[in-house]
């Protein structure tokens, strides 16, 4: 081994420690290494096997570690990956007497930053720390760029989706202006299935779908003529066919526009189907119905009758949470509208706020609302 006078150059650009651990058995080549890396301006520490290393950087980080292949206890390999575990940023180069191909491929493979053979130069370990150095801070650098970029592309995407959402909530406006009767009514049922998604457990993610897609559940009423929106009386078997065509209608006019929101669309499709399978427009029943729309069906019937319509008046909350109850299993999830009875005893619905209408006996189904 010879020495040369050439030194490391300091890592540019940083103001952390050069901090160097060597790993060896043997401690003659411990102390070369050492004398050779204080030299070059790092502080070192000596450590005799992979074990003590791990011990050494437990008490402080370093930059580097220059480790022995073959050791007792935890040799080189098993030093490399406990240390891409446990500290991600630090640089390996690993040494060994055997020069072998696979081996080499091996340890660049499992992260190590180079690979040494003894005997070597010293000016040769400069010239390879140098290297693995350099490689060290060109993938800080990318990483820290990488997350800058990140954070930007999150921001952008956040502020893209609230306008989308902006322009989603001026359908369900625009609908709004066209059924007076309806004022509210989408922001409530978004309300109600949030609170009811929220009791069952499901995730925020979910929540959030859910949230959305009450918002926008009644926006296929849009191709529905005011005349049968806003009729007084009953509507005849025709007139029924036709409003009721608004959940595939307003799953048409939202698929291209919700294609990262699949839940809220269900929403859109599904709200009217029953639980026994009688519902509109699949005629789905059961679990096989997505718990999106069991629990929108139970939120829009709950508001729909409590709110007062143009072919009756609001009915009492009292007969309407019976009507839940009777009509839970049939037209309704027994869960959803348990969680919904729990929300509304727990508090987690103001009754304050819920359009109870006129204390006439006359209860419509929740089928009969439109």
């Amino acid at each position: 081994m010879t020495e040369s006078s050439n030194a490391i150059a300091p890592i540019p650009g940083t103001a952390e420690p050069m901090r160097c651990v060597v790993v060896d058995d043997e401690p003659h080549l411990r102390r070369v290494l050492v004398r050779l890396m204080k030299g070059d301006g790092f502080s070192c520490e000596e450590a005799g096997s992979g074990v003590e290393a791990l011990e050494a950087l437990a008490r402080r980080p370093a930059v580097l570690v220059l480790t022995d292949l073959h050791m007792p206890e935890l040799d080189g390999i098993g030093l490399l990956r406990q240390i891409r575990i446990r500290y991600p940023d630090t640089a390996v180069m690993l040494i060994t007497a055997v020069a072998d191909v696979s081996t080499a491929v091996n340890c660049l493979a499992e992260g190590a930053m180079d690979y040494l053979t003894k005997p070597f130069h010293l000016e040769e370990v400069r010239a390879r720390v140098r290297q693995a150095l350099e490689k060290r801070r060109l993938i800080l650098e990318n990483r820290d760029y990488q997350d800058l970029l990140e954070d930007k592309v999150a921001v952008q995407a956040r502020r893209l989706e609230e306008l989308f959402l902006a322009s989603i909530q001026s359908l369900a406006e625009a609908l709004e202006v066209k059924d007076p009767y309806t004022h509210g009514h989408s922001l409530r049922v978004s309300k109600y299935s949030t609170v009811i998604a929220r009791t069952l457990g499901l995730d925020a993610g979910v929540v959030r779908q859910i949230e959305l897609g009450g918002k926008v559940h009644d926006i296929g009423k849009i191709g529905v003529r005011e005349s049968v929106l806003n009729k007084a009386g009953p509507l005849t078997d025709d007139e029924y066919k036709h409003i009721m065509t608004h959940p595939v209608v307003g799953w048409r006019i939202l698929s291209p526009l919700l294609t990262d929101m699949p839940l809220a669309l269900t929403v859109v499709r599904s709200h009217h189907e029953r639980f026994d399978g009688r519902g509109i427009p699949d005629g789905l029943a059961g679990l096989d119905i997505p718990l999106e729309a069991r629990i929108a069906a139970v939120a829009d019937t709950f508001d729909a009758m409590t709110s007062v319509r143009p072919y009756r008046p609001g009915v009492p909350l009292q007969a309407t949470i019976n009507e839940l109850r009777r009509c839970s299993g049939a037209q309704f999830d027994p869960d959803v509208v348990d969680a919904f009875l729990s929300a509304l005893d727990s508090g987690a619905i103001d009754r304050s706020e819920i359009g109870e209408g006129s204390t006439a006996p006359g209860l419509l189904a929740p089928m009969g609302a439109r």
